[in-house]
């Protein structure tokens, strides 16, 4: 059974939530739905036996409501950790940025704590500059399965990203050094291709231009636009045209200067129809340069 954006997303809400008493207004806020959006949606998935409420009012997804999330289901998240992070020097000298402490947790376990508690089994980390120390990574996480960019420091990420282009279907692609404070945007199902962004009045990082939810231009600087993170969903199309699209822009003149997102939103624009995810304020801490690690933690002021 197909099901429309507004029902995904309310049942996947409950399909995680489930099994208790869901006030309407809770589920709304949670969801960035209004409350007249989830009282439809609910009504539409109760009509449909995808969800089912008892006589305590306690929400439950049906075997069928999780028959219609399967074919929306992640298989997998990429991992593209290669790099040198310069502006983190002195810390990166001995140690990838990725593994960096931030009040005594490294960056990239929150990532891969979230993607754990999705339910996602399958983690591939490509990695690079001190390839060595993510080995660590293996006491608490056995099953991250390793490629190794040999191209690191003689090409931008698109290198990391045409190592793992067969991998993309169905698959999240993250950077590694994002201090993720809320794990739930890292989710078990995704409706559509996507990328993570924060409205922002104006911002000199990179950003999007969206238009009717999808995303129409890639920038450095922008007003009215959302803050790009590196967290993406591919669905299975845009995974496989990807493929496709990072090896003929990875080997046209100057394709290894280019950052991975460019593929999608520069060289072959036409070729995709990007959703905009909305993310908000500590959802995910950006950590650039060694003074703004020293600003959110004060043990590396000593």
């Amino acid at each position: 059974m197909k099901i429309n954006k507004n029902q995904f997303e309310l049942l996947s809400f409950i399909e995680r939530e489930g099994g208790k008493k869901l006030p309407q207004r809770q589920i709304a806020e949670e969801i960035r739905f209004s409350l007249g959006a989830v009282n439809k949606t609910l009504s539409e998935l109760l009509e449909l036996g995808l969800a089912s409420m008892n006589d305590k009012r306690e929400l439950q997804i049906t075997d069928s409501g999780l028959d219609a999330l399967e074919p929306y289901r992640v298989k997998r998240a990429v991992i593209l950790a290669a790099g040198f992070g310069s502006r983190m020097v002195p810390l990166t000298l001995n140690t990838p940025k990725p593994l960096v402490r931030v009040h005594g947790k490294i960056i990239i376990e929150t990532l891969l704590d979230a993607i754990e508690q999705a339910g996602i089994t399958e983690i591939v980390l490509v990695r690079g500059y001190l390839w060595e120390q993510f080995d660590v990574l293996l006491h608490k996480y056995p099953t991250i399965k390793f490629l190794q960019n040999p191209m690191f420091n003689e090409a931008n990420n698109i290198s990391s990203a045409y190592i793992a282009k067969d991998l993309l279907c169905n698959a999240y692609v993250c950077e590694a050094d994002l201090l993720v404070n809320n794990p739930k945007l890292i989710r078990k199902y995704e409706y559509a291709t996507n990328y993570l962004g924060m409205f922002k009045e104006y911002t000199d990082d990179w950003c999007f231009k969206v238009r009717h939810g999808c995303i129409r231009e890639l920038l450095i600087g922008g007003i009215n636009c959302y803050h790009m993170y590196g967290i993406s969903y591919w669905n299975e199309k845009d995974g496989a045209q990807m493929a496709k699209d990072i090896e003929d822009a990875y080997k046209m003149p100057g394709g290894k200067e280019k950052y991975w997102d460019e593929v999608s939103m520069r060289v072959f624009q036409k070729h995709y129809n990007i959703e905009i995810r909305p993310c908000y304020e500590g959802d995910i801490v950006e950590i650039d340069t060694f003074n703004e690690l020293k600003a959110i933690d004060p043990v590396y002021n000593i």
